[in-house]
């Protein structure tokens, strides 16, 4: 499978937005250094929808007309006086959208349900730290012969997260398909509505979490190699290990909390962490309803806050199964007004004083909910939806909860997918502990 790039158009909104150059500021949620990276991803659609149209003639044209109102999209970031990300806006600005082909059709890659690592990656731009700089967004309309297409895209975390990058992709979808009803307007107000307290005051656990070191950069940690592989997670297997653990422990547990204790204690074994290191299970809580008042519902800034649990390595791999993942159900317990208030005031005393989560993080994010189904150009949602980074929530080895939407009858649709980062020389042993979870073998959990 070789993909051959065609151009690079560089797409500006179908309307003028503003008449004058201006600068944006950006909240310090969205400045918070974990987000310091370049989120890529990508979402497929096949050409099954009775539909003559081109990809190359709709989606450019649909993505111009959402950008009147996403502008800052296409802005360029650069670093303001205090050292903070900023969002610089010009008249001629542009935001680049690299166009491809492959001549192969999606069935033949099995619809990218268990795809080779290495080669998806070609459906995504990988632009340098300075080309991100300039384009902190830039998208990729990669068109199979079948008449399927991929569109990927490679976004700053700083600028917006899942939901509010989802939000801009939902207005061109609905453009591209004729709905002219705007759900709701894009609120950018982020330093007003997530701005520092005055006096800045720091009074829920963040620091519990969160410690100061200067020069530390949690995506550049000598773990080796990291690989990433897809695993399915059938419902039948979940639901017999969520009946277990809820007669054990007596409390109602989520499939997140669930089958993240299960993940970490599995990555965290098979990487042979020391017994008495410190390890994390982070995730991100959304906020937008917690802060008082709550934030407008067009409000497309990063509007989540990272939730941590910890223990010692030796305790994650010996006590009950339950245990951890009541340890993850209590730390829902901070998500609150003054948490998400602290953190943001913790951003504002020491930005500079380099703020994280140290070593030891495992970082998990749930994508089955984000709306990615509601991204429909007239071709039907996307079959496949798959993320590229491996640096993501502080962690150089996230995991992804991925729907499972493929229309591909594989008998693989009463569950769903997770895919995994990991170091190398630990996947092998993860690999045996995710197949005796699909044995059901848990009865020494």
């Amino acid at each position: 499978m070789k993909v051959q790039v065609l151009e690079t158009a560089l797409l500006r909104p179908s309307a003028a937005p503003f008449t004058e150059d201006h600068t944006l500021p950006l909240s310090h949620l969205d400045n918070d250094h974990s987000l310091n990276v370049t989120f890529r991803y990508l979402r497929a659609y096949t050409s099954t929808t009775a539909t003559d149209r081109d990809p190359f003639q709709v989606i450019p044209s649909a993505l111009s007309a959402a950008l009147h109102n996403y502008y800052p999209l296409a802005g360029s970031l650069r670093r303001a006086s205090n050292g903070r990300y900023e969002l610089l806006c010009r008249v001629d600005q542009s935001l680049p959208l690299v166009k491809a082909s492959v001549d192969c059709t999606l069935e033949s890659v099995n619809y990218l349900e268990d795809p080779d690592m290495n080669s998806v990656e070609q459906f995504v731009p990988d632009p340098s730290p300075e080309e991100t700089m300039l384009n902190p967004c830039t998208l990729q309309l990669t068109v199979f012969k079948c008449g399927g297409f991929i569109l990927g895209a490679a976004i700053h975390n700083s600028l917006c997260d899942g939901l509010g990058a989802t939000q801009f992709f939902c207005m061109a979808a609905d453009i591209a398909r004729g709905v002219n009803q705007v759900k709701y307007q894009p609120v950018w107000d982020r330093s007003t509505l997530l701005g520092p307290r005055n006096p800045p005051k720091v009074e829920a656990p963040v620091r519990e979490f969160l410690s100061l070191e200067k020069g530390f950069n949690p995506y550049k940690q000598d773990i080796g190699h990291v690989v990433k592989e897809c695993f399915y997670v059938e419902d039948e297997c979940l639901d017999q290990l969520k009946a277990l653990l809820s007669e054990q422990s007596g409390l109602g547990l989520t499939t997140f909390e669930i089958l993240g204790a299960y993940i970490w204690r599995a990555k965290v074994k098979a990487s042979k962490i020391q017994g008495d290191e410190i390890v994390k299970f982070s995730y991100l809580m959304n906020i937008r309803r917690v802060v008082k008042p709550a934030l407008p519902a067009g409000y497309w800034g990063n509007g989540c806050v990272a939730m941590y649990a910890k223990v010692s390595a030796k305790d994650l791999i010996e006590q009950p199964l339950w245990k951890t993942a009541e340890l993850i159900k209590k730390s829902k317990s901070n998500a609150s007004d003054e948490y998400v208030r602290s953190f943001i005031d913790l951003q504002e005393l020491h930005y500079e004083d380099g703020i994280n989560a140290g070593k030891g993080v495992s970082g998990f994010t749930d994508w089955r909910h984000l709306g990615h189904s509601a991204v429909d150009f007239g071709w039907g949602g996307p079959i496949t939806v798959l993320p590229l980074s491996s640096n993501f929530l502080g962690s150089m080895e996230p995991c992804f909860f991925l729907p499972y939407a493929s229309s591909n009858d594989t008998g693989k649709n009463k569950g769903f997918k997770v895919l995994v980062s990991l170091r190398e020389t630990a996947m092998a042993n993860f690999r045996q502990e995710m197949e005796k979870f699909s044995r059901k073998e848990f009865s020494k959990l």
